[in-house]
């Protein structure tokens, strides 16, 4: 047994495409433009190696740093 959770992939999946989605009206973005935007963010990649346990954070607390992120790259 190890001491790290098992996450859902699936679920994981599923928060993904609700957080594009988010991000895209929040934004008034285009999907595609809002897909591209979520794929390069740091949110993304922690999430995606599971680090600092983001997957159990809101869809809106997420949208939310990456729109930080991007107005820290500005």
């Amino acid at each position: 047994m190890t001491d790290t959770p098992l996450i859902n992939e699936t679920l994981l999946q599923m928060k993904y495409a609700r957080v594009i989605s988010l991000l895209a009206e929040t934004l008034h973005i285009s999907d595609d433009r809002a897909l591209d935007v979520f794929y390069t963010s740091n949110t993304y990649r922690f999430m995606s190696q599971k680090m600092y346990h983001l997957h159990n954070m809101s869809d809106a607390y997420l949208v939310d740093e990456i729109i930080l992120e991007l107005q820290g790259r500005q």
